[in-house]
C-alpha cells in the first residue's frame, strides 16, 4: 500500500487536509490530517470518506450543511490522487 498526503486547504472554517491510502490503484482508506473543530465537520467527515471509498475518486457529493469543509476535502483529496500519479 502507498500513503499520500493531500494539500492543506485553508477554508473559512479552518484547514482541511486528507491522507489517502492506496492499494494498487484503489483508494483503501482516507484519514483526516487536519480538519476544522466544528460539529458539522465532525458529522460530515464519515460521509465524505464513505463516498470517496465508493466512488474511488474526488467526484463526490457535497455534504449538506458542510459545504466549505466538503469543498476543502475534495480539493485535498484530488491533490492526493494527482500526487499518486
Amino acid at each position: 500500500s502507498r500513503t499520500v498526503d493531500g494539500t492543506a486547504v485553508d477554508t473559512e472554517k479552518g484547514t482541511v487536509q486528507v491522507q489517502v491510502t492506496f492499494e494498487g490503484d484503489k483508494i483503501s482508506a482516507v484519514r483526516m490530517l487536519q480538519q476544522p473543530n466544528h460539529p458539522q465537520t465532525t458529522a460530515a467527515v464519515p460521509k465524505l470518506v464513505a463516498e470517496t471509498l465508493e466512488a474511488q475518486s474526488a467526484d463526490i457529493d457535497t455534504v449538506s450543511g458542510a459545504t466549505i469543509t466538503s469543498d476543502g476535502y475534495k480539493e485535498s483529496l484530488q491533490a492526493a490522487i494527482d500526487a499518486k500519479g
